[in-house]
């Protein structure tokens, strides 16, 4: 019964679990001139885009998304959002926030995520997408990584075009190995991964150390990297009004203890907080309204 229900569902899985310091180029004084913090006012409105590790899948429920502990647009103190911390900055934040994101979303779906982005006019967007273009059934469905690049780069112009100031946050996807590497001797997580085939690129023959699983691994992991250079990359093209994690998420050395227990691979609240804590930190420096005389 449980590998009908998990092979009903796998088509939704998604994975569970750039700039560290914000800075603007140096003045124009002249080659003296350090580089100054950028402090941003508080968003308007927010969106969230990405997959099911954006919309908090499988972190309160039962193979459902769990929009409350999105690292991201979620509103539970358990997890601590970016939306909570920049609606405890601000007030007029509170309710302005949309969780675009959709369960198995992959980059080819960004361009749609960022239309709705646009038309709710959200002046601050995080984006954490790539990992759907690695789970895959074979290497060989994987998204290519010129492709990826495109398709983001694209995504963040046509965001830049409808809400000319924009300020986005690009999350790095998690390193799938690393969740191979922490479950591999679990036998539950073993089970969940081969009946529901999940993420089988990467989680196909857990318990193999034949060499040719050993390779398979590697070149899912360096795929992984590819993406996370150029959606890095893209944002950096984009200018100060983006920030990047600097590769935080996909270097943040989650455990088990991270990941839901009811398919061995989204993250659990803790994993959502984690996510939360590493992503806030490394993002822009948010200007807080001034106290009441």
């Amino acid at each position: 019964m449980i590998g009908r229900v998990l092979a009903a569902v796998a088509v939704l899985t998604a994975p569970a679990v750039a700039q560290a310091v914000t800075q603007a180029p140096a003045r124009a004084a002249g080659p003296s001139a350090t580089p100054a913090a950028v402090a941003e006012r508080v968003p308007a409105v927010m969106a969230a885009l990405g997959d099911s590790i954006s919309t908090g899948f499988n972190a309160c429920g039962w193979y459902v998304s769990c929009p409350a502990r999105s690292w991201a647009a979620g509103d539970s103190p358990a997890v601590a959002s970016h939306y909570l911390r920049l609606s405890e900055l601000d007030g007029t934040l509170q309710g302005q926030v949309h969780n675009f994101a959709v369960p198995g979303s992959t980059s080819a779906d960004l361009m749609g995520q960022v239309t709705k982005a646009v038309q709710a006019k959200a002046d601050y967007v995080t984006v954490l997408i790539g990992a759907q273009d690695a789970c895959r059934r074979t290497e060989r469905e994987m998204t290519p990584v010129a492709v990826y690049r495109q398709r983001f780069e694209a995504a963040l112009k046509e965001l830049r075009a409808g809400v000319p100031g924009v300020r986005v946050f690009v999350a790095s996807v998690p390193d799938l190995r690393r969740l191979w590497q922490v479950g591999k001797d679990s036998p539950l997580a073993r089970t969940f991964w081969t009946a529901g085939r999940i993420c089988q690129a990467m989680l196909a023959n857990p318990s193999s150390t034949r060499q040719a699983d050993v390779q398979r691994r590697a070149r899912v992991r360096a795929r992984v990297m590819a993406y996370n250079k150029a959606a890095a990359d893209a944002c950096a093209a984009f200018g100060p009004a983006c920030r990047s994690d600097g590769g935080a998420i996909f270097s943040f050395p989650f455990t088990l203890d991270h990941v839901s227990k009811w398919d061995y691979f989204h993250p659990n609240s803790a994993g959502q907080k984690a996510l939360a804590e590493q992503t806030f930190k490394r993002g822009f420096e948010w200007i807080a309204p001034l106290s009441p005389a």
